[in-house]
């Protein structure tokens, strides 16, 4: 199957807003119609080799489309426009367990306020399924989505009620990468996607596959099912575990933090490192908010930085104090005795003087305790199966 005939590469340099980023092709600076709503934070990072599509239609200000990024050697396709097409091949192919001697009887189905991506038909029953394009991995591990997405969360909903006699609701992920072991929903970005999801796995038929991409952009025969190990979700998904605050301190200050006295913050970035075993959601909520009552350190210097992003890490286990030895190690300064007078950490806060969002060494960090250890999880879970 091949989708695209004229490719070109870029260097990726910003991304302006959700469907817009800037890059250099070949020695000019040009902007490229990004057709993937989703963060993206661990693909598009300064430097990142894109793959565009030049569109000769004169309907968009900007003349290029992007198609893919490089990650770790391999293109990821970005364009969330092509997963029906791209699934549609693969049920033609057959390569999708569970849904061989399957075809396609039509795309884009309308039933009643919703709209779903194929309709298929395998023996005597109708299948109504979804396409999810997943583009989060992290070595052997894979997770939908990246960002709150209420209408996937509607689309499972309405699939479930669809489900009965002879109609079946599906959702099928495309994971776009040959490398990844294990899926799981992403229950530390968006709670109540993985919560629905698990809730209805009994009633909708579910799968994710792997796809990986050549430098062409040709598909990859070799299409593989993940295992989607349930019950590490059902451990770990709880309004527990811990959060990093990213911060910005648009000029120095110098204020006064409850016991530890009066502190000279530099202007830069800041990461907070904190922790809620119980009502995690509502402490993070109460950190988005500029005005209350001065509790915590980080509340002091709340009062003056702008708050970038909240950042949770679910997880039945405490690890505030593991990810704050690991932030240390990739920041460039420390407020010393800050958020750790409970434990025996140098600091719970830490310095860069650029945005940790666009750190590729930060969001490695990231990954590694939102991802990397689930998948030593799902290990041992087959193991032990």
């Amino acid at each position: 199957m091949r989708l695209f005939t004229d490719i070109e590469t870029g260097i990726f340099r910003s991304r302006p807003n959700r469907f817009t980023v800037e890059c250099i092709l070949g020695r000019r600076p040009v902007r490229a119609y990004l057709p993937n709503p989703g963060r993206l934070w661990e693909l598009l990072l300064p430097g990142s080799r894109l793959y565009l599509e030049r569109d000769a239609s004169a309907r968009r200000r900007t003349r290029y489309t992007v198609l893919a990024v490089e990650k770790d050697g391999a293109p990821v396709l970005l364009h969330t426009h092509l997963a029906n097409t791209v699934a549609r091949w693969l049920v033609e192919q057959e390569m999708v367990p569970g849904l061989t001697g399957a075809s396609v009887l039509r795309s884009e189905v309308p039933v009643g306020d919703s709209r779903f991506d194929l309709l298929l038909r395998k023996g005597r029953r109708r299948i109504v399924l979804e396409v999810k394009s997943c583009t989060l991995f992290s070595n052997g591990m894979a997770m939908f989505p990246d960002a709150v997405t209420l209408r996937g969360r509607r689309h499972l909903e309405g699939l479930a009620r669809l489900s009965g006699g002879d109609t079946i609701g599906g959702v099928l992920f495309l994971v776009h990468s040959s490398r990844v072991r294990y899926f799981l929903p992403e229950y530390h970005t968006d709670p109540g996607f993985a919560e629905t999801l698990c809730s209805l796995r009994d009633r909708l038929f579910i799968k994710a596959v792997t796809i990986g991409w050549d430098g062409s952009l040709l598909p990859d025969r070799n299409v593989r099912e993940l295992s989607i190990p349930w019950r590490v979700v059902e451990a770990e998904a709880g309004d527990r575990g811990s959060y990093i605050l990213v911060l910005q301190l648009k000029r120095s200050e110098r204020l006064n933090v409850g016991g530890l006295g009066q502190i000279r913050f530099r202007r830069g970035y800041y990461l907070y490192v904190g922790s809620a075993m119980r009502g995690l959601r509502r402490r993070m909520e109460r950190h988005r908010r500029r005005r209350k009552r001065l509790f915590w350190h980080v509340d002091h210097l709340r009062g003056y930085a702008d708050l970038l992003s909240v950042l949770p890490v679910r997880s039945a286990q405490p690890l505030e104090c593991d990810i704050a030895g690991a932030l240390e190690e990739v920041s460039d300064w420390s407020v010393p005795g800050f958020g750790s007078s409970d434990c025996s950490c140098r600091s719970h806060l830490f310095g860069m003087r650029s945005d940790p969002l666009g750190s590729p060494v930060f969001i490695r960090t990231l990954l590694r305790f939102r991802m990397d250890r689930l998948q030593r999880m799902c290990e041992r879970e087959s193991e032990g199966a």
